[in-house]
């Protein structure tokens, strides 16, 4: 599936740049390139719940400060809001060593900002909260909107599954993201649930081991 698409995607970009292609059709070829990129980041997405299903999802081995991308994912989250007057507050954050894959972790914390941005209403809020638990780290992030109704709850980790509200032409997404921030946090030896009240608030919550100083990589996670 990628050969293809990367095959398009050169083929639309040389059309794009010709100087003899007229502006009606750069407006068409512009959207063809569009359209390509989003079918490339669902492959994308795709293979890596393949390699995490198989059990070949490499990860980084080191210690990362997971505070420091939660300040970092913060203020990203600010950025993406602003459309929509999405007030965005980081209402804790204690130092939160884990052991991991850096990368990975940032895909995670991205994944679920975006859903809670997305998934809310104009002038709405997100809240954003990072707590050390005993020998846990726990990561809350909470938003205003629709909600999800209580019999679609255990649903929303299936692949492709979109709540009615996600349905809206004006929210972009294919129903994998909670599904890859799943295997993100299974695969960091964690947890991750998410409950919601109708018309009220919908709060992701993710637990990840706490990496103590001088601790070797945690039983059980890959390597």
């Amino acid at each position: 599936l990628k050969t293809p698409l990367t095959v398009m995607r050169a083929e639309i970009e040389t059309a794009l740049h010709d100087p003899a292609t007229t502006p009606a059709q750069c407006e068409i070829f512009g959207n063809q390139l569009e359209q390509v990129a989003h079918l490339t980041k669902i492959v994308d997405s795709l293979t890596l719940l393949a390699k995490a299903d198989a059990g070949q999802l490499a990860l980084a081995q080191e210690r990362v400060r997971l505070d420091e991308l939660v300040r970092d994912s913060f203020a990203d989250a600010q950025l993406l809001a602003r459309p929509g007057l999405i007030n965005v507050e980081l209402q804790a954050c204690d130092e939160a060593p884990v052991w991991g894959d850096r990368h990975r972790l940032k895909q995670l914390l991205l994944n679920l900002t975006d859903n809670a941005i997305k998934y809310n209403q104009p002038r709405g809020f997100v809240g954003m909260a990072l707590r050390r638990k005993s020998d846990i780290v726990e990561l809350l992030i909470t938003n205003s909107g629709p909600g999800i109704a209580p019999e679609k709850l255990p649903h929303v980790f299936e692949r492709f599954f979109r709540g009615d509200t996600a349905h809206s032409n004006a929210v972009d997404g294919c129903g994998l993201g909670l599904a890859i921030a799943q295997s993100i946090v299974r695969a960091h030896s964690g947890n991750i649930s998410l409950s919601s009240k109708p018309g009220d608030v919908t709060t992701v919550s993710v637990r990840l081991p706490f990496q103590r100083a001088n601790a070797g990589n945690p039983r059980g996670l890959p390597t």
